[in-house]
Parts: structure tokens; C-alpha cells; sequence
């Protein structure tokens, strides 16, 4: 029998792998046993991650994706399954970001950031649907922001869609559920990536966000280890729907207590 959280021989396609989580999420799970299929809109950044990854004995294909672009999702799937002929995993990482105020959002930056982050998540899902409906398996991990139903100042596009795929989430697990496949949202807190380190080395950012988080520190990469490979593997087949959020208790809206008088 397999173990739990074994991945030998599963196929894992990563959009989005070739910087910050998406890197890795891929060397998790590759370490995990799995073949890996990791996409970007630009290859040459993927080639050293390639190179690491099949230091490790894994089958590393590397594939051009833009994820709002329809037909690119439909060339690389179609890449995917030439190489592997099936995807097990699918790790829905590609996103964008827009940081405006809302009177200075314009019509190409809402549809950007919300075509990015939600129309592609879903046609990159439904890709990856179609070949995992005969062989009623697979799992589809979508990746959000913390907390999903929070609004923030200067952040309208992207909130907008970080709420609407918890919802897509949900209606994918229904959706796909009787044929076996899984849909999670895997909802990262606070950690240091190359887009964010500038915030995460300054003392002064991190001791305000300790202030805002349970755990009192911002999140380390290896954190998140647990959480994708249980919703990655045959230890989370009776989880789907869900929104799993690793942020050391934020979400919460914890406040501190005061000290006595």
C-alpha cells in the first residue's frame, strides 16, 4: 500500500513555478516522489529549477504557460499530458497582484488582475478536469491569499478575486467530486518569497506583523510543507472543498489583551 503522503510516480503540474511559492511547491513535491510538469510565461527562469529537480531522480518537464491566455492553457496541458499522459496533481500557483488606490484602477488593470487570478485558475482546472474525469483521480489545489473574505485598502482587484476563488473552489469540488478528484484552496499567510523580502527584512514590518499574528513571526517556506502535501496526496482524499489557511493564526482576528491596570 502506498503511504499517506507517498507521491512516487504521481505527475504534478505548478503554474506560476518560476519564482517564489511556486518554486517551492514544486521541491516539495518532487521530494515527495512525484514527476513534475512546472510551467511560467517565460521558460529560461525555470531551467536551473529543472536542473535541481532532476538531481533528485524526478521526470521535470518544463512548459511556456500564460494563464490568460486560453489557448496557451489548452497548448500546455495538451504538452503535459505528451509528456507524463496523465496529471495527478494540478497546483494552481500563477497569479497577479495590484496595489492602487480604487479611484486609480483602470479598466485593463481590474481585468488583468481578476482574468489572472480567476478566469485562469479556472480554465487552467478545467484542463487538467477533462483528463482526470476517465481515470476518477486527481487533485486540484488552488492557491489564494489569507484571509479570503478580508477586504484591503488599495487592494480591490485582487481581494475581488481572492474571495471569488474560495468560492470557485467550492463549486469545483462539487462539480468534479463524483468523479474523484479533490478541490482545495491553500491559503499562505505572510512568508518571504523574492516578490515580498523587502518587507519581510525590515524589523520594523516584522515586529508590527507580530503583533497581528498568534504565532508572533511571519511564516517560514517549510511551513507549508504539511499543508500541500496532505491536500496533494491520498492522506487528504476525504478533503474537498476546503480552504486551508496557513498564516500562524492572523486570519483570525486575534487582539492582544491589554495588560492589567
Amino acid at each position: 500500500m502506498r503511504a499517506p503522503f507517498d507521491l512516487t510516480d504521481r505527475v504534478a503540474m505548478i503554474t506560476g513555478a518560476s519564482c517564489g511559492l511556486g518554486q517551492h511547491f514544486a521541491r516539495v513535491l518532487a521530494r515527495a516522489g512525484a514527476n513534475l510538469v512546472v510551467t511560467g510565461r517565460s521558460t529560461p527562469p525555470l531551467k536551473s529549477l529543472v536542473e535541481e529537480l532532476a538531481a533528485l531522480g524526478r521526470r521535470v518537464v518544463c512548459i511556456e504557460l500564460d494563464i490568460c491566455e486560453h489557448a496557451s492553457i489548452q497548448r500546455a496541458v495538451a504538452e503535459a499530458l505528451r509528456a507524463f499522459s496523465r496529471i495527478d496533481i494540478l497546483v494552481n500557483h500563477a497569479g497577479s497582484n495590484l496595489s492602487k488606490p480604487v479611484t486609480e484602477v483602470t479598466w485593463e488593470d481590474w481585468n488583468k488582475t481578476v482574468g489572472t487570478n480567476l478566469r485562469g485558475a479556472f480554465f487552467v482546472a478545467q484542463a487538467a478536469a477533462w483528463q482526470m474525469i476517465p481515470r476518477q483521480y486527481g487533485r486540484i489545489i488552488n492557491v489564494d491569499s489569507p484571509p479570503c473574505g478580508a477586504g484591503f485598502a488599495g487592494l480591490a482587484p485582487k481581494r475581488a478575486s481572492c474571495g471569488s476563488v474560495k468560492q470557485l473552489t467550492m463549486s469545483l469540488a462539487q462539480d468534479l467530486g463524483p468523479h474523484g478528484i479533490t478541490v482545495n484552496c491553500l491559503a499562505p499567510g505572510w512568508f518571504k518569497t523574492d516578490q515580498n523580502h523587502a518587507l519581510v527584512d525590515d524589523p520594523r514590518w516584522v515586529e508590527l506583523l507580530r503583533e497581528q499574528v498568534p504565532l508572533s513571526r511571519p511564516g517560514a517556506l517549510a511551513d507549508l510543507d504539511g499543508a500541500l502535501l496532505l491536500l496533494a496526496s491520498d492522506a487528504g482524499r476525504y478533503i474537498t472543498g476546503q480552504t486551508l489557511l496557513v498564516d500562524g493564526g492572523i486570519s483570525i482576528g486575534a487582539v492582544r489583551a491589554l495588560p492589567d491596570a
